[in-house]
């Protein structure tokens, strides 16, 4: 094709893509169906990873959960399985109704949840855990890469171990994973990669240097797997990059912008930032970044000079917002080595 035509082949296709996302805003798409789809997520002990478990269960998908901690992960199967007892309990109440028997019961029935402790830091753990949930469960379907942890030390006092071990949970575990689904996904041409980075994989601040390189890292692999899976035609499986704002789940305590500023812009309640994101999922939408906001503050910070991208953080408390949690996290560090007699 004449490379002045194709420019504007091109020019139309953007223009439309334009519409078609315009159009979605308007018109709020048919969320797909993961009944019965295997789903796994990483982190399901606890915050984020619970709330995705818990909606996809509403959602009657099969439930794979991976934690490094087996207490809070078999917590968590447990609300899976009572929301499982209610889907059946409803079903065959409602097939009783209906006068149709056990026919509308048995599908029901087959839900179940499966727990793996595994540690996500570490290559060998996650490709043999993902080699036994291929054998007791089959291939996995949705892969949603939710493990997180933060060190919350300032980057001269934090030891090199945390640092690492931040990067490989954040980012280098989306990698082991990835890897051991993907190759199946491709086969089927079918599925769905979910990744749960964060804004401060967008833009960054001051204090929490390792957290926002393992952030970018994720969002920079995110983005490339999405290209590469483009590429190859594969428009069978989806992605979805999940960039929330600052959420309430704890990780983060202590955390605060300037106060005048925090009644317009708080910490996000973590089952609103779940149901957005599920909605993006089940849309098949590519990123959902939440509140909106953030979107224009990515946006900003890519076409602003750094200096004043600077000034609009201190104006905000933005630069400075990760050092009383800092603070909080060194003074019970004290607490716990001194109650040990350390």
């Amino acid at each position: 094709m004449n490379i002045v035509l194709e420019f504007f082949v091109v020019t139309f296709k953007v223009l439309w893509a334009f519409v078609l996302a315009a159009a979605k805003w308007l018109v709020r798409p048919k969320e797909k169906s993961v009944a019965g789809q295997v789903c796994l997520i990483t982190g399901a002990g606890s915050g984020l990873g619970r709330l995705f478990a818990l909606e996809f269960a509403r959602r009657r998908a099969l439930l794979v959960l991976w934690d490094i901690n087996t207490q809070s992960n078999e917590e968590t199967a447990g609300m899976v399985r009572h929301i499982y007892r209610e889907i059946s309990e409803e079903a065959a109440a409602a097939a009783h109704q209906a006068g149709d028997g056990e026919e509308e019961v048995l599908p029901h029935c087959n839900l179940q949840v499966y727990t793996y402790t595994c540690d996500v830091s570490k290559r060998e753990n996650v490709y043999l855990t993902a080699e036994r949930v291929r054998q007791e469960v089959g291939e996995v379907s949705v892969l949603v890469n939710n493990a997180g942890v933060v060190s919350g030390h300032h980057l001269l006092e934090c030891p090199d171990e945390l640092i690492e071990r931040t990067m490989m949970v954040n980012c280098h575990a989306h990698f082991w994973t990835t890897k051991a689904f993907l190759p199946k996904m491709l086969e089927m041409n079918h599925g769905h990669i979910v990744t749960v980075a964060s804004s401060l994989g967008l833009f960054s601040t001051a204090g929490v240097e390792d957290y926002c390189a393992s952030k970018f890292g994720a969002v920079g692999f995110h983005e490339s797997l999405s290209h590469e899976l483009k590429a190859a035609d594969k428009d069978g499986i989806k992605t979805t990059l999940v960039c929330p704002y600052l959420v309430d789940t704890g990780m983060f305590r202590g955390c605060r912008i300037r106060k005048e500023i925090e009644p317009f812009l708080p910490p996000l309640k973590p089952d609103y930032c779940v149901k957005q994101a599920m909605r993006a999922i089940l849309t098949d939408q590519p990123m959902i970044c939440t509140p909106r906001l953030m979107y224009m503050v990515t946006f900003m910070k890519s076409i602003l000079p750094f200096e004043a991208v600077v000034c609009m953080y201190r104006f905000l408390g933005a630069d400075k917002c990760m050092y009383p949690f800092i603070a909080q996290r060194k003074q019970a560090t004290n607490n716990n080595e001194a109650k040990n007699g350390i």
